[in-house]
């Protein structure tokens, strides 16, 4: 492992340095990719990202959905308003607590979830990564995910 306070300044801000660039522009590609793959499903990748939730654990509270996909209630609600337009997705007011919101897949955006399945399997054949390299980069980010969580808790790491 490479001491980061030998690097000099100059190579420490080499944009082929940076973690954060490599995962943008894996992250573009990816996008670029779930694009064509999740236009014969007629989703967005949000919307497809909202979809494998609600076929993982069926019906949820809007925020409990939106913690599942780290979404605010803002972002979700737009995404909601267009599977349901789209007749995939239903909500409902709690009977119980009339501010919660309920949402769900309709039969439709149950049966589409056999068409969905074949994304997971391009996806995985693109990346050119058998699937114990998938699963071990997929642990790897989420540590990533959950110590950066940590560190934006705590005010960011010490670098002084």
């Amino acid at each position: 492992m490479t001491d980061l306070n030998a690097v000099p300044d100059e190579e420490l801000l080499r944009l082929d340095r940076q973690i954060c660039f490599s995962l943008h522009a894996a992250s573009r590609a990816f996008g670029g990719l779930y694009r064509v793959l999740l236009r014969d499903l007629g989703l967005t990748y949000p919307q497809y990202l909202v979809m494998l939730v609600l076929w993982e654990h069926g019906e949820l509270p809007v925020k409990r959905l939106g913690e599942h996909l780290r979404l605010d209630s803002g972002t979700l609600s737009p995404l909601l308003k267009r599977l349901e337009a789209a007749g995939l997705v239903r909500r409902r007011r709690s009977t119980e607590d009339e501010r919660s919101v309920w949402v769900g897949p309709t039969d439709a955006g149950r049966e589409l979830r056999a068409k969905a399945v074949l994304v997971p399997r391009r996806i995985a054949a693109a990346t050119g990564f058998d699937p114990a390299e998938i699963d071990d980069l997929r642990q790897r980010l989420d540590r990533l995910t959950r110590t950066l969580d940590a560190a934006s808790l705590d005010g960011g790491p010490d670098c002084g």
